[in-house]
């Protein structure tokens, strides 16, 4: 049987080998068939980015075009390719996936550019060392949003280099594109949504009319699924779907492929004074228009052009007033996100139940556990799908920030050491997100405690801190790193982020983050508290709620709100060095650990399952 078995492996990895140095050819050919494109088309250069036409996080295959040219099939990247005298190619991608893409681009035309690290140029600056005055870069307009365009224009008219947006060589050369994706469009239930859409559609058009616009175009597909109580499933992890909408007083239109569109969704648009017309019409609709239309920054630039002509009345770029309505939720997107947080925290408990049994005993790997808590998750009758894909991280693969396991890289567990795990889940009711790190076994290092307890102090921090309403994410950062700095450590990314309501699991306009993020928090926001920190080869430490900011009191100096965490899982208090918290974050652990249970052990029809959460949420007592 082992013989057997080491033939079967060694055969999967050369038949992994082979079809890598196929696809690794096929790139090759790829790169060599745009480059005479280009020569075709006049241009000494040509960008392929990530996005889509809507600026989405995760892209339908379709739109995959970087992909497709580099085989890198990382969420971020940008690939580069210049033709004539100097014939080079080159993507950049950030740190979540340098290795990933190493790999990836060996043997192909392309040179990893690390983004934000020292010495790196930036493309424009890359472009202009290998180009000249009066040369060309080409880039789809239809892909790349106005503001992206823009700065890009300006950082290459510095070096005499022009930018030239009309032309898409993957539209041209893409032999076998996946077809655009045609699953249905439903209704999200007025249960979860909370106000109509006629409602929504008023209101949005009293902020168009202030910019003295009459029309407002939507391209960001969650503000259209937002704005139109409708959901999809085009997008992965994200309940979209994709189509434009152009909203006015009179009537609005929403531009997606009929074929999606059944008889009860038709009937839900007229109702509410939205008529239908097929994806592709958007152009010539917009073209024969003499409105004034609002635009967001991130329109597509290929659209944007359309709307801005000088022959119609002043088109207004500016941010969407979706945006910020679509971040304050309202009384029936609050319940939802409690029904989907009670749904997630039963299969949570489930699944460490499960976790502390099964790893013992050895055979589960950072794929199988990550199986195991979607199947228990499917159990729930309003579960969807994931609301990003799972990140199982043990050991020193915790320390990878957005680290996902693969085939190639999954690792089996041991009764040792620290399992950073960060996942959610699309409910119809609501999306959570949510990391524990957990401790495999009874013993953590010193260093271990350390900075798993110092993460936890910035955890409950912010989720404690109270603050005057309308402060800027950027204004509360400190509370989470502050323990942490004063050790000496930080990490990178940013500390919170906006959920969607059964939308994407990334929603702005407002972030909690070093770098300045103007945008307001105010009650009825959400926003994830998820610092950490990241031991490069040794381990890595998140842990991560997902908060409500609520009224807290009123005073002669106005009003202050604060947070209560919306996330009901125990947190692991096995890694805790006791010694370095106070009375007040204990109280704290205490009074979230009651929630948990009181909110969770109604809902738990296994004897066992209660038990377990009866110990995971026991009280702490201290001196």
């Amino acid at each position: 049987m082992e013989i057997c078995l080491a033939v079967s492996s060694g055969m999967f990895n050369f038949v992994c080998k082979f079809n890598m140095t196929e696809m690794k050819k096929d790139i090759c050919y790829r790169v060599a068939q745009l480059r005479s494109w280009m020569q075709a088309h006049g241009l000494q250069a040509y960008i392929i980015g990530s996005s889509d036409p809507h600026g989405s996080e995760y892209t339908p295959d379709y739109w995959q075009c970087r992909q497709w040219i580099s085989g890198f099939d990382g969420s971020a990247g940008t690939a580069v390719v210049t033709v004539g005298q100097i014939e080079e190619a080159a993507l950049w991608t950030d740190s979540r996936y340098f290795l990933a893409a190493a790999d990836a681009l060996d043997g192909t035309p392309f040179v990893l550019m690390k983004e934000r690290v020292e010495g790196t140029p930036t493309i424009a600056e890359w472009l202009a060392s290998k180009l000249h005055s009066g040369d060309s870069v080409g880039i789809d307009g239809r892909v790349f949003a106005v503001s992206e365009a823009e700065q890009l224009m300006s950082e290459l008219n510095k070096y005499g280099i022009g930018l030239e947006t009309k032309y898409s060589a993957p539209d041209e050369l893409w032999v076998d594109r996946p077809a655009l994706p045609l699953a249905p469009i439903r209704i999200q239930p007025l249960e979860w949504a909370g106000e109509e859409t006629s409602s929504k559609i008023v209101r949005v058009m009293d902020a168009v009319e202030r910019e003295g616009c009459s029309q407002l175009l939507v391209s960001q597909l969650d503000e259209i699924a937002w704005l139109l109580n409708l959901r999809g499933s085009d997008v992965h992890c994200n309940p979209v779907f994709v189509s434009y909408c152009l909203i006015s007083r009179e009537a609005s239109t929403l531009f997606c492929d009929v074929r999606k569109v059944g008889t009860e969704v038709a009937d839900y648009l007229k109702a509410n004074g939205v008529g239908i017309e097929d994806y592709s019409k958007v152009e010539d609709v917009l073209r024969q228009s003499s409105e004034a239309i609002m635009l967001s920054p991130q329109t597509n630039v290929t659209i944007a052009a359309l709307c801005t002509d000088p022959d119609r009345g002043k088109s207004v770029v500016c941010s969407s007033p979706i945006s910020p309505m679509k971040s304050l939720k309202n009384a029936s997107e609050i319940r939802g996100f409690e029904q989907a947080m009670l749904q997630d925290g039963v299969a949570l408990v489930k699944w460490l139940r499960w976790l502390e049994a099964a790893v013992p005993i050895g055979g589960e790997t950072e794929l199988s556990i990550d199986a195991k808590l979607t199947e228990l998750r499917s159990e729930n009758a309003d579960f969807e799908g994931l609301s990003f894909d799972t990140i199982a991280a043990y050991k020193e693969h915790g320390a990878i920030v957005h680290y996902e396991a693969t085939p190639e890289t999954d690792v089996p567990l041991k009764n040792e050491g620290l399992l950073l795990v960060d996942t959610g889940a699309q409910y119809t009711c609501g999306t959570t997100d949510i990391t524990r790190t957990l401790l495999l076994g009874s013993e953590a290092t010193e260093e271990e405690r350390r900075v798993y307890t110092l993460v936890l102090k910035g955890h409950i921090a912010l989720s404690r801190l109270k603050f005057p309403r309308g402060a800027s994410g950027t204004q509360l950062d400190l509370a989470a790193r502050s323990a942490m700095w004063r050790e000496g450590y930080n990490y990178g990314h940013g500390t919170g982020h906006g959920v969607g309501s059964h939308l994407c699991v990334h929603e702005g306009p407002h972030q909690i983050r070093m770098n300045y993020v103007p945008a307001p928090i105010s009650e009825g926001v959400t926003v994830t508290d998820e610092p950490g920190i990241y031991l490069a080869g040794r381990f890595g430490v998140r842990i991560e709620n997902l908060l409500l900011c609520v009224p807290y009191k009123e005073t002669e100096f106005g009003s202050f709100v604060g947070f209560e965490p919306l996330t009901l899982c125990p947190i692991d208090l096995r890694p805790v060095e006791w010694s370095m918290l106070n009375a007040e974050e204990i109280d704290w652990l205490n009074n979230y650990h009651s929630t948990v249970a009181a909110e969770l052990l109604p809902l738990l029809n296994d004897e066992a399952d209660r038990n377990w959460l009866r110990h995971a949420t026991k009280k702490i007592t201290y001196k």
